[in-house]
């Protein structure tokens, strides 16, 4: 058994280091996004063989089933080795699916790109009910009867009914001796957090923008829930005018409409003072768009609206844009040039799949 355990934890160190060697390849396909569930993720990984046994040995001096170039047979049909194209005898290239926890893919991402462990900004924890079974009761379930209590019950009730023998020393616990270990209830501070993730949807926004978005979000979100216990996630979509949807709609939507980015963080803003009280929650918005926008006026507004209302209340706003045949890439130049001085405020250009770790690696780079 022991030995099994060995061979397993073996197994899964060679399994980590592939992962780990393969990492950047990861950080810019979707590969791992449809595989994803709530703990873990499914790993390709055709390159590890299985280790396997094979029973028995050829006779000497004669091959093995299938060896040769094969031969027709005396009833004139053909045997093994004839024809283009048929059934092989050789095995197949077979891909492993392997389940990598998602916090320990977070220490991996941690690890490659060198990114901090994020301190709360302030005081933003919620109470949720902890507790130790450090109380004692006389009811409960056998599972959490507490033997040295019982035990002393027994041991005093017997010596105080003059029942103890000291040279033939036996104690009987009854039902009345019997003690039970009590959880008592004590709040415990539970570290939250929101994160913001919206899109510009409109008709400069391709396929291959989303994808890369789509990707951005997943390794943010898997950073994220490694550093707080309580992650929560909105999506906001916006052209003309913002709206939050599902998870689903935020990466499969269709482009359409114009863009006007003040309408994503009016709705981002209105969220935070509804829902999201900055001094309960850690606030992460990310933006994605390719830099354009419908007037310099809403750019303007957009400007008035980060610096007196968002960036006061967020741990840290990031904007990341990508870049598109249709897109002008003006509005991160509009940013760092009102805004480039505030610490708060990080910005990325993200050109195609190679400069996502990058662009992941400035957001979470900082600590905040």
């Amino acid at each position: 058994m022991f030995r099994i355990e060995s061979d397993r934890a073996r197994f899964r160190e060679i399994v980590r280091g592939r992962v780990r060697q393969d990492l950047r390849k990861y950080l810019m396909t979707g590969e791992l996004i449809g595989r994803a569930g709530n703990t873990a993720v499914s790993i390709p990984l055709p390159q590890i063989e299985l280790p396997r046994f094979t029973f028995g040995e050829n006779p000497k001096g004669k091959g093995g089933s299938g060896d040769g170039d094969g031969a027709e047979s005396q009833d004139g049909e053909a045997t093994e080795g004839d024809g283009v194209g048929g059934a092989g005898d050789q095995a197949g290239a077979h891909i492993l699916e392997v389940d990598v926890d998602l916090d320990e893919l977070a220490e991996m991402l941690g690890d490659e790109l060198q990114l901090p462990n994020i301190e709360p900004r302030g005081v933003k924890e919620l109470d949720s009910t902890g507790g130790r079974y450090n109380g004692v009761r006389r009811h409960g379930p056998d599972s959490l009867r507490h033997f040295r209590r019982s035990f002393k019950n027994a041991l005093l009730r017997t010596i105080a009914s003059g029942a103890y023998d000291p040279t033939a020393p036996r104690v009987v616990a009854t039902r009345d001796d019997f003690r039970y270990r009590m959880r008592t209830a004590c709040p415990e501070p539970d570290s939250s957090a929101v994160v913001f993730h919206m899109m510009d949807v409109s008709g400069s926004m391709g396929r291959e923008q989303k994808e890369i978005v789509r990707i951005k979000a997943f390794w943010i979100d898997t950073w994220l829930r490694s550093q707080y216990k309580n992650l929560e996630v909105v999506y906001i979509v916006h052209d003309a005018v913002a709206r939050v949807v599902d998870q689903h709609t935020f990466f499969h939507l269709r482009e359409s409409g114009g863009t006007k980015i003040s309408s994503a963080y009016e709705l981002c803003l209105k969220q935070i003072s509804e829902r999201y009280r900055p001094e309960d929650w850690n606030i992460y918005p990310f933006h994605y768009s390719d830099g354009d926008n419908w007037s310099a006026r809403d750019t303007e507004l957009c400007v008035s609206m980060l610096r007196d209302e968002i960036l006061p209340r967020v741990n840290q706003f990031c904007y990341g844009q990508v870049k598109s045949a249709h897109g002008s890439g003006q509005f991160k130049k509009d940013l760092d040039g009102a805004l480039g001085t505030e610490d708060v405020l990080v910005t990325a250009n993200i050109n195609d799949r190679q400069d996502v770790p990058e662009a992941i690696r400035t957001f979470l780079g900082r600590g905040r």
